[in-house]
């Protein structure tokens, strides 16, 4: 697996007045703390990132629409530095990507319409990351995607 990253399946409650979709429990391994959940949507084919946090951990749930998530690591300490990792989630792959701090990331939009929650353990701050263009001289989006 990718050091740094956890994949939690979550569970989907059915209810005959409207399901319920969990997120993050404060007993799990993977949760840390609170500092703040927001939304965020994506367009079909847009493509957001590369975003490194320096502190923040996040937790990345997809309620809605189909999201490729595509992971870089250039962690000198890190047992897995130069691996790339691409998975995706939708509610038919119901899971939770948590990323501790300094980890590379981009997301893409599959659907039409794509939410993504994230509930992360500080509160936003934009000088605690980093951001890059999608196609830099460290790396490419498009061809790690095509691979």
């Amino acid at each position: 697996m990718f050091e740094g990253i956890s994949i939690t399946d979550l569970k989907i409650i059915p209810n005959e007045k409207g399901d319920i979709f969990h997120a993050l429990k404060s007993n799990e391994n993977s949760f840390t703390s609170f500092g703040e959940a927001y939304f965020t949507t994506i367009k079909k084919g847009a493509v957001k990132g590369w975003k490194k946090h320096n502190s923040m951990v996040s937790n990345l749930i997809v309620p809605y629409g189909r999201i490729k998530f595509v992971f870089i690591d250039d962690r000198d300490e890190s047992k897995t530095k130069t691996q790339v990792f691409i998975c995706e989630l939708s509610l038919s792959n119901y899971k939770r990507i948590t990323i501790n701090a300094n980890i590379w990331f981009a997301f893409e939009g599959l659907d039409d319409y794509n939410l993504l929650l994230n509930i992360s353990n500080i509160l936003h701050d934009p000088s605690e990351s980093q951001n890059i263009e999608l196609e830099n001289s460290m790396f490419s989006y498009n061809e790690l995607v095509s691979r």
